[in-house]
């Protein structure tokens, strides 16, 4: 019989220091926006499949983010900006099967919010249809977007905010680099993100910055902040899965802390059923009907 993605084997993944018990209450926006300035800071991590989600999820992490760096990490891609509409809701419906208490936030990808409001709102509100999402992550704070995050939480659907390195403007930035060095851009990044939550962002990922102007964006706003190479002074941290759990073993910028090393795990354990095999010790008559 053939098992259902959401169906739990009897005490599976839940070891005697589960941080996310079975009664824990799922996690909502309200939850988030009350930990701002909570000295229990928020946790979020990206996952694009339901095994890991539903992993991630068992940790105790507070935020899911099915992030559009799928299209560098699962993908393959150079960039975000290849990854469609489609692309995000497939991704996010699998995530959703596996997420039972953290938050599920969906990155909305390149060119599906930037055009006008209009545009923004009913790709939003597709993503939230088909994926189940609790909400939506847009990037940059420039006047469309905007007027995006102002239609989109009008109709009632969260959104994130993002500034600092934005990866779908990473042509016009030229690449990953920290922003806010200067003394002008940091104080229009603390005014970005004062208008983010104006426009009704419940939330703002700060990426690649000096620290002392994250710390002042977290100071400037109402709503937490989320950082990745942004300082220890924000509300709550993400990381990128794969890069976190050592699988991503090519990628290693300052900001990364790696959790583990499964990229090599994985090489020697394929690398031993390649032995057995080859040798025929697989299968044997333990693995043999």
């Amino acid at each position: 019989m053939k098992r259902r993605a959401s169906e739990r084997r009897p005490g599976a993944s839940r070891g005697a220091h589960s941080a996310a018990p079975e009664h824990a209450h799922a996690i909502t926006i309200h939850d988030i926006v009350g930990r701002k300035g909570a000295r229990d800071r928020i946790v979020c991590v990206t996952a694009y499949d339901v095994m890991f989600a539903r992993l991630v999820d068992e940790s105790g992490v507070d935020i899911v983010l099915v992030g559009d760096s799928l299209g560098n990490v699962v993908a393959g891609f150079e960039s975000t900006l290849p990854v469609t509409l489609d692309q995000m809701i497939y991704h996010g419906r699998a995530v959703r099967r596996g997420v039972r208490r953290a938050l599920l936030i969906i990155d909305m990808p390149f060119l599906t919010y930037q055009v006008n409001a209009e545009e923004a709102l009913r790709n939003c509100g597709r993503v939230m249809k088909e994926s189940l999402a609790n909400g939506v992550k847009l990037e940059g704070a420039g006047e469309t977007v905007l007027r995006a995050v102002s239609a989109v939480t009008q109709a009632g659907i969260p959104v994130m905010g993002h500034l600092g390195f934005t990866p779908q403007s990473v042509h016009a930035l030229g690449g990953p680099r920290v922003q806010g060095r200067e003394k002008d851009a940091a104080a229009r990044l603390v005014d970005d993100a004062r208008q983010l939550e104006e426009a009704g962002c419940f939330a703002i990922v700060l990426e690649l910055m000096p620290a002392s102007v994250a710390a002042k964006i977290t100071a400037a706003v109402k709503v937490p902040t989320i950082g990745i190479g942004a300082g220890v002074s924000c509300d709550g941290q993400v990381l990128v899965l794969p890069d976190l759990l050592g699988l991503n073993d090519g990628f290693s910028p300052k900001f990364l802390k790696r959790y583990a090393n499964m990229a090599d795990d994985v090489r020697g354990a394929v690398g031993r059923f390649r032995d057995d095999v080859r040798a025929g010790r697989y299968p044997d008559d333990e693995h043999s009907f």
